[in-house]
């Protein structure tokens, strides 16, 4: 185990009816609110007037900025940097799922910031200060309502960048269940496979003796496989969409990395699909996760096949390891495909003509892996097997 430090401020606000306590919540750090939100459904599920109702109550003034849209735009990001200047904006109140929290994020180191906010997402400035931000989640998937990472899209170029910043973790989330239960199946699915990937990222980790967070992952994992096709089933099974939403937090607030290193080349691999191509994040990951692992296996054939057996409940071949990891493996694509994702890049209608462009850019933002050092060349095989 590596050392670390683990340290996760943002308060969580978790049950039925808890968006009613937003304005409380968010009182003791705003005087005036930027309420940030997507394309209109929390209008017409009337979660916008609980959320207004709970502002007004708390005397809170506010501003709005909707339309952040999945893979959010720089574009946006800049119009809100622009109110919150104009309007004195000292505190965001993101209202939606991961892409409206990264937006928020975004806004809220750029506001402070002299230069371009750009500058954070290419590595080339690192954010000191930022505006608070508080977050009403509507759907588990990313992680971003606890973490410490935001993911913005630059149409000019086609980029789709991170930024990693302790500064940028949201004071509180709201964590309300029933939120979710009006989720499309898709994306639904959708985020199960970016909340695995979250913690799969942090399971094939080149670091030994860490089975305390190896048991932590393996269930988390074994939870999502569990509720995803009870939520699938039934949408209003408030138990089973409670502990989907609480793992999509846990996987990525930084706990399950504790004493490791993760490898985040896959999740690297798919912001390259997404960037250029616009599919969502999810269903980007259900086809690149698993011919990642084909690729890479043989390097810990062990961890694999400790995969297999601990998440997947496959049978050890001690006389061949490698047929349990590939059994697991082949099981985790069974289980995406079961809960209706792609599993492959033509399902998604991605061609096969921008592959090395997708690999170069990639390996340029630094993307590498951990468990196994990747190049460009092994980006195209990667990407050829998720065809």
């Amino acid at each position: 185990m590596e050392n670390f430090t683990f340290s996760n401020p943002t308060k969580i606000v978790f049950g039925r009816g808890t968006e009613n306590q937003v304005g409380t919540e968010a009182r003791p750090h705003a005087g005036t609110v930027l309420l940030h939100y997507g394309t209109g459904s929390i209008k017409r599920s009337g979660l916008y007037d609980r959320v207004v109702s709970s502002l007004e109550l708390a005397g809170l003034p506010f501003i709005e900025l909707g339309g952040a849209r999945p893979n959010p735009r720089l574009d946006l990001v800049h119009e809100g940097i622009r109110l919150c200047r104009e309007h004195r904006v000292d505190f965001i109140l993101a209202v939606g799922g991961g892409s409206v929290i990264d937006s928020a994020k975004a806004i809220g180191v750029g506001v402070p910031y002299d230069g371009e906010v750009w500058d954070f997402y290419t590595a080339s400035a690192t954010p000191q200060r930022t505006l608070p931000v508080g977050v009403v989640l509507t759907i588990p998937a990313a992680g971003s309502e606890a973490s410490k990472s935001s993911v913005i899209t630059k149409e000019e170029g086609e980029l789709k960048r991170p930024l990693d910043a302790e500064v940028i973790r949201p004071v509180f989330a709201i964590l309300n269940p029933e939120l979710t239960c009006t989720l499309p199946p898709y994306q639904t699915a959708c985020g199960a496979a970016d909340i695995m990937a979250h913690v799969m990222e942090r399971y094939f980790t080149p670091v030994t003796n860490v089975d305390f967070t190896d048991r932590l992952c393996e269930a988390t994992l074994r939870t999502i496989v569990r509720t995803i096709p009870i939520v699938l089933e039934d949408p209003h099974n408030y138990d089973a969409r409670a502990e989907i939403m609480w793992a999509g937090t846990i996987a990525h607030n930084d706990l399950l990395g504790t004493g490791r290193v993760g490898d985040w080349a896959s999740h690297m691999i798919e912001h390259e699909i997404s960037g250029i191509y616009d599919v969502a994040h999810g269903a980007g990951l259900a086809v690149v996760f698993p011919a990642w692992m084909k690729y890479v296996y043989r390097r810990d054939v062990t961890r694999f096949a400790q995969f297999a057996v601990r998440v997947w409940d496959v049978e050890m071949d001690f006389s061949n390891p490698q047929r349990t990891a590939l059994e697991g493996i082949h099981r985790l694509e069974q289980f995406f495909r079961r809960i209706g994702l792609p599993v492959r890049l033509e399902e998604m209608n991605v061609p096969a003509d921008r592959l090395t462009e997708m690999a170069d850019k990639c390996v340029e933002s630094g993307a590498k892996g951990s468990l196994v050092k990747l190049d460009a060349p092994d980006i195209v095989e990667i990407l050829q097997m998720a065809r």
